[in-house]
């Protein structure tokens, strides 16, 4: 048959009453739809489906060796061979399960990046240098006045008003607003169980915290000193007394004093550094929830709350837990403006940053790290974009942290021998010269300081349990196997945040790797107290891993459940070792170390309530034993030193009775003398339950009466 033409086929069209005869072919021959190729798994793959890997049970044997492991590194049953082999097998099985992908690697939280604005406001840029400037000059006296604090306030207020993005703030706010008002306040279950867990860790940060720690050490009377000068209007930008010291803890607990009447005490300072650790922890939620999701925050944020190590530097009432009190926000509104694009977070991040440099003084390698970041940033994103918005954030974070700074900074200029002497003591040999080659100390400092979260905490009693890990038996063992998990993922995905994630671990523990002149001092966890931040972030990545896989293997309702069950069993037996370890071991290593001051203090007072006067009671001072000054604390009288040295005890003689005398039992001279002088006198030992923590009374009553 011959191929129709176009008029056959128009003809055959119009007489549509009749049958279509003639059909148009294809342009081009179809083929018959064939079914997908199935392509036969490898040998690897199929034993991996169907072997020994597959199994849902495999998921719990790294997290059980890794916590085997650091069982056996805990003391005083340890055993470092079977701790280090049983590590060794728990991250190669993660790290192979990792490989044959039966251990699912969660992505990094997606970044939100945000219109960037670039205006900056000249004129009040302009009017807030001059302000600042002034306020420099006049910052020259080591004192905060009302003139110059006027001058440094307007100019930082005038800066940030300059640097300001007012746009996005704004729609947030009528968007919160808006959704109020049509939904009212929304409580979801999410909500509920941050509340819970932000709830247990108030308990183990504030849980008797007369009790732990029980007594005071010389530090607390310098700091207690220095409060008291704040409130009789001595307002120093530096505390000079015992080698210098930062304002920030000064005037928050005169801050404590003035609000909650506690008076200058041990609890008034335990109180500030407590609060300070306790708001840490919603910023280590944040960068968590930044980092990766909001559950790896929420695991972070109860490993943080419950653990040894940050609860015992808050304790401890020292400067210490301000490291990471403003180390968190630094870097938390560090990250986030880098993903998001926002100069706002920038401004924030600068505040954080200058506020901690009033704070502890190893915060001072922060700055360094801020640029370490910024670099770790642009090595991962190099284009002139990105250059210019790494060059911009740290512009406007090193401006406003230098404003917020500007008091210091001035003090520092004119007094730098000593707002560096401490530093220097330890790095250099300024006090004492170097035990041997500065490099090899360095390497060993490193070393013994990578070792600390699982190892060893260092040997100082006031602020840990000498000889113990710095993390507990679930935390190590999440840590040591988080390690693993974050560099394969930035082995698989590159993204600079895992890179950071690792690098803080080295760079947040380098002031305590630097203690060249003094390496017994290392490792520490007040020096390395920034490293709280990624080691419990870390820590709950694993956590988030273990409930992802879990409820990845089980398909189902009871699936999620059994997850969430395991993870919750690991939290509540990390919550119990870690109670264990600072309500009991810390409590009872201190109780036995510390100098019992405060039954000194007792035995003052009650001699003042009952028998005579305060002021005719005196601790005679003797070689390494109580500092007197924290017996004044105790009897209710901060200011007052009780030392009275014995040559200066016949001056007492004409005193009116009742007196007291307090003596070191071995300090036989001065006991003699007190004898000669009074030989009625009625002689008392002091029973304390803690071993060689006896003390000498000797009373003189007047003639005619008895005790």
């Amino acid at each position: 048959m011959e191929e129709p033409s176009v008029l056959d086929y128009l003809i055959d069209k119009l007489t549509f009453w009749k049958e279509m005869t003639i059909e148009v072919p294809p342009l081009y021959e179809e083929e018959p739809e064939s079914e997908p190729v199935k392509i036969p798994p490898s040998p690897v793959e199929e034993k991996v489906e169907s072997g020994f890997f597959n199994r849902i049970w495999v998921i719990f044997l790294p997290v059980s060796l890794a916590a085997i492991a650091q069982f056996f590194l805990e003391p005083p049953r340890r055993s470092k061979s079977t701790g280090v082999v049983l590590y060794l097998f728990a991250g190669i099985l993660i790290a192979v399960l990792i490989y044959v992908k039966r251990w699912s690697l969660p992505p990094v939280s997606p970044s939100e990046r945000e219109e960037e604005g670039d205006h900056v406001r000249l004129i009040p840029l302009y009017f807030g240098t001059v302000f600042s400037l002034l306020a420099f000059i006049y910052f020259s006296g080591n004192q905060f006045t009302l003139l110059n604090t006027s001058f440094w306030g307007i100019g930082f207020l005038l800066i940030c008003a300059a640097l300001w993005e007012p746009e996005g703030v704004v729609k947030k706010v009528r968007s919160c607003w808006r959704n109020f008002w049509l939904r009212g306040l929304q409580i979801s279950p999410w909500l509920l169980l941050l509340v819970l867990v932000f709830g247990i860790s108030a308990f183990f940060r504030f849980n008797l915290i007369r009790q732990v720690p029980p007594e005071m050490f010389s530090d607390h009377a310098e700091k207690l000193l220095d409060v008291a000068d704040v409130l009789a209007g001595k307002t120093r930008i530096f505390f000079p007394r015992n080698t210098g010291r930062e304002a920030f803890q000064m005037y928050l607990t005169a801050g404590i004093v003035s609000a909650f009447g506690t008076g200058l005490t041990f609890l008034s300072l335990k109180l500030g550094t407590i609060l300070a650790g306790f708001f840490t922890l919603p910023y280590i939620y944040l960068l968590g929830k930044e980092y990766a999701n909001r559950r790896v925050g929420l695991f972070a944020l109860f490993l943080a709350g419950v653990a040894y190590w940050p609860n015992v530097i808050s304790r401890v009432a020292l400067r210490f837990t301000f490291y990471p009190f403003f180390a968190a926000p630094t870097f938390y509104y560090f990250i986030r403006g880098l993903r998001r694009g926002r100069r706002n977070d920038f401004i924030f991040a600068g505040i954080a940053l200058g506020l901690g440099l009033h704070g502890y003084s190893p915060f001072r390698i922060v700055p360094l790290i801020v640029v370490v970041a910024a670099f770790i940033y642009f090595i991962h994103h190099t284009s002139k974009e990105e250059l210019k918005r790494v060059l911009s954030a740290v512009l406007v974070i090193a401006l406003i942290s230098l404003m917020v700074f500007l008091p210091l900074l001035r003090y520092s200029l004119s007094n730098y021998h000593i707002i560096s002497y401490r530093m220097r003591t330890r790095m250099t040999s300024l006090e004492r010269p170097l035990p041997g080659p500065a490099w090899k100390i360095f390497i060993n400092n490193t070393w013994k300081a990578l070792l600390m979260f699982q190892w060893d905490n260092g040997g100082t009693w006031v602020h840990s349990t000498p000889g113990r890990p710095a993390l507990g038996i679930i935390a190590g063992a999440l840590f040591t196997l988080g390690v693993v998990i974050v560099i394969a993922r930035y082995l698989r995905d590159r993204h600079w945040l895992d890179f950071l994630m690792l690098a803080f671990l080295p760079l947040f523990l380098m002031t305590s790797i630097l203690s060249l002149a003094f390496p017994n001092e290392n490792p520490s966890l007040n020096r390395t107290a920034g490293a709280i931040i990624p080691v419990f972030i870390i820590a709950g990545m694993t956590l988030d891993g273990i409930y992802l896989n879990i409820k990845k293997r089980w398909k189902s309702a009871w699936g999620n459940r059994f997850a969430w069950g395991f993870v919750v069993l690991l939290m509540v037996l990390s919550a119990f070792h870690n109670k264990e370890l600072v309500f009991k071991d810390y409590y009872e290593q201190f109780r036995k170390k510390a100098l019992n001051t405060s039954d000194m203090g007792n035995m003052i007072e009650n001699f003042d309530e009952s028998l005579g006067k305060a002021e005719h009671a005196w601790v005679v001072p003797y070689p390494y034993w109580v500092d007197t000054r924290l017996v004044g604390i105790r009897a209710g009288d901060p200011l007052k030193d009780y030392a009275l040295w014995r040559e200066d005890i016949p001056s007492t003689v004409s005193m009116p009775a009742p007196k007291l005398y307090i003596v070191k039992p071995e300090d036989q001279e001065t006991i003699a003398v007190l004898r000669s002088l009074y030989p009625a006198g009625f002689e008392k030992v002091y029973d304390s339950e803690i071993p060689d923590r006896d003390f000498f009374m000797y009373y003189v009553f007047p003639e005619g009466s008895g005790p």
